[in-house]
Parts: structure tokens; sequence; C-alpha cells
């Protein structure tokens, strides 16, 4: 019998079907909610670039040399022989492909373009990378530890070891991160459209609460980071898990 479920791939763990990607948080929150059957294909980093070769999946950007930078998300739908990567782009295939399960992008969400995309618009949270990278790390496998070793020390230009700030690098480091979410905070007040309605997700809610979603997994629930930061602009944030949990258990449409 062909296979029909889209082939959904994410990041590998050491932990069995452990999803921590605040990127494939996204697609699978999306995949979940629009109840498209799917299923998991695991993959070390090392493997990324030659699985999305193999199956035709376009890269998710492009180097200043002209070379591809393969990434997940990435889905191959075997209905349409279509490979996507990158998370909009997915949830923009999604839409459009299976107009009868419900739409998560609506007119006028480039607005929230800086707030989907915060990790790089907002130079405020760039320290963020910091506090998670290492904590990625202790979850991954020892193939993929030692391709995330050399990216986090390209990106800090220090060991990996000590990138995890402490003492006062730690308290100012964090006092940045929380004015990223100020800001954040700031343009959902100001262009405070209607997100969802009616029990509906948008590809706002999306992002902003499988975001939320990794932090709390990856870090765990009772860690100073989490409890400090569910805290900020009024509770904004966990409200976001509560928008998405139901939609985020990583076998939900996997068997």
């Amino acid at each position: 019998m062909t296979e029909s479920k889209i082939i959904f791939y994410d990041l590998a763990s050491n932990r069995p079907e452990f999803c921590w990607s605040l990127n494939t948080w996204k697609t699978r929150i999306t995949l979940n909610y629009k109840g498209i059957p799917y299923k998991t294909e695991w993959l070390e980093f090392p493997e990324i670039e030659e699985k999305c070769k193999e199956m035709g999946i376009p890269p998710s950007s492009t180097r200043p040399d002209g070379s591809g930078v393969y990434t997940v998300p990435a889905i191959w739908d075997p209905r349409t022989k279509v490979g996507i990567s990158e998370s909009n782009r997915i949830a923009q295939y999604l839409d459009k492909t299976y107009p009868d399960t419900p739409s998560v992008l609506f007119d006028g969400i480039e607005v929230y373009d800086q707030v989907i995309n915060s990790a790089t618009n907002v130079p405020e949270l760039r320290s963020l990378g910091s506090f998670l990278m290492p904590y990625h790390l202790s979850l991954q496998n020892p193939v993929s530890q030692e391709y995330y070793k050399r990216k986090i020390e390209a990106r800090f230009g220090k060991n990996w070891e000590d990138v995890l700030p402490t003492g006062e690098a730690k308290v100012e480091a964090w006092k940045s991160v929380e004015k990223g979410f100020d800001i954040l905070d700031a343009l959902l007040r100001e262009n405070a459209r209607p997100s969802a309605e009616d029990g509906q997700l948008s590809y706002l809610d999306i992002a902003l609460g499988g975001r939320m979603y990794a932090f709390r997994s990856v870090w765990g629930e009772e860690n100073e980071l989490w409890q400090d930061m569910v805290t900020w602009n009024d509770g904004r944030w966990g409200k976001y898990i509560e928008k998405v949990e139901k939609f985020a258990t990583p076998k939900k449409r996997d068997s």
C-alpha cells in the first residue's frame, strides 16, 4: 500500500519521542491542529542535508556563497510529491493544499513578523541562545552533540562549557531577554487584532505557543528561568501554552 501520511522531519533527542526544537514545534502543532495524518522521522544534525537532498526538499535559506542551508522542520508530502522546509512556508503549503482543514494564516499576519521571528529581529533577545543552547546540547545524541558544540562555539566565540552565563553576566543577559519580551508585548498590544477566535488558532498563536512550550520542555517547569519568564507581562507568555497544549503532543498523529 502506498504511504499517504506526510513525513515530518524533526530533530532527534536522547529522550524517546521528545521534541525540543523551538522551530519544529511550530510545524508539529500546525499538523496536529489541522488533524493531518503524519509520521515523524527523527534526524541527527549531520543527517539533515543528506535527507533533504534525497527527498528533493529545497534548502530553507542560502549562504552568501550561494550554497544551501538545510534545516528542519521539513516535510515530504507523498500525495503531492512535494517537499518543503521552514515552518512558515510549511504552514502556507498546508493551508493551500489542505483547504478543508483549519487555516492558520490570516490576512494581515505580516504585521506580526517581528514577533514571530523575534530571535533574529529583536536584538535584545540574542542572548536568549546562551540560556538555551547548553540545555539543548544535553538533550542530543553524541553524533549531534559534536556538530552542535562547533555551532555554539562559532556563534559565541568561546568554549561551549562557558556559554551559559553565570554571576553578574547572567543577571545582565537575563535583563536583556526580559527587555526583549517587553518589546514583543508592546508590539502585540500595538497590533491588537484578534489572532484566534472561537477556539481557533493562528500561526501567531502557534509560533508563540510552540516557543514557550519548547522553553518549558527544555528548561523544566521548576527551572528558575522558566519560573521567572512566566511572570513577565502579566503572565502573557504562559497563556500561549494554554492555547496550544492539546496540540503539542509529539505522538498525537504518529499512530
